[in-house]
């Protein structure tokens, strides 16, 4: 697990830094279920990218009707995510698009070397899930006073609600956006948790 990450350090003077990092058997299942289903249905299959996200994020729309996209709001895998947060930064436009090239290869990377197991243990560790709240174990303790391993469905749900604004979409207090989207979260997560990929990876 990487010491800090620069998204981690740019929130330490503002908001603190809250966080502490566990392993995977520590993280229990309705975390990491409520990631997939909420972040990216096709994490334990594609190979860092979801060509048929990115193929409908892109593509022209026609008049009168909406691109559906995921329920995380975009294309953007955990893969990605991870290798982002990890080895890269947050930023605006300009630095989203210098971003793009070392983000395709750290992507590769990851999944070539880490594989999907340690991708989303990593990701549950790093990703930020309210301000200065970094992981799945600080995030419960902080909303929830309990361990990752003993959230419930509906309060790894409401974690997960939280992205990709955790600043602005907070969990405690509940604000609109996260009060909407965890019950959203909650189907998916019935939806999938038969899946063989899916049983097989979150054990």
């Amino acid at each position: 697990m990487p010491p800090i990450t620069i998204t981690q350090l740019t929130n330490v003077f503002e908001y603190g830094l809250k966080r502490d990092y566990i392993a995977w058997n520590e993280m229990g299942l309705s975390i990491k279920l409520a990631a997939i289903a909420s972040e990216d249905q096709s994490f334990p299959d594609h190979g860092g990218f979801d060509w048929d996200a990115i193929e409908k994020s892109v593509r022209p729309k026609k008049r009168g009707k909406k691109t559906r996209i995921p329920l995380g709001g975009g294309a953007s895998t955990i893969t990605q995510q991870t290798a982002k947060n990890v080895f890269l930064w947050q930023g605006g436009t300009v630095s989203k698009y210098i971003r793009k090239v070392p983000e395709l290869y750290f992507t590769k990377m990851i999944e070539w070397v880490w594989g999907k197991q340690r991708i989303l243990e990593v990701y549950l560790n790093i990703i930020e899930m309210g301000p200065g709240i970094f992981g799945v174990q600080a995030a419960a303790k902080y909303y929830f006073n309990k361990d990752a391993r003993a959230l419930t469905r509906s309060e790894a749900a409401m974690i997960i609600a939280c992205l990709p604004n955790p600043k602005k979409f907070t969990v405690k207090p509940i604000s609109r956006r996260v009060s909407w989207r965890y019950p959203q979260i909650l189907r998916q997560m019935n939806n999938i948790e038969s899946d063989e990929d899916v049983k097989a990876l979150i054990q």
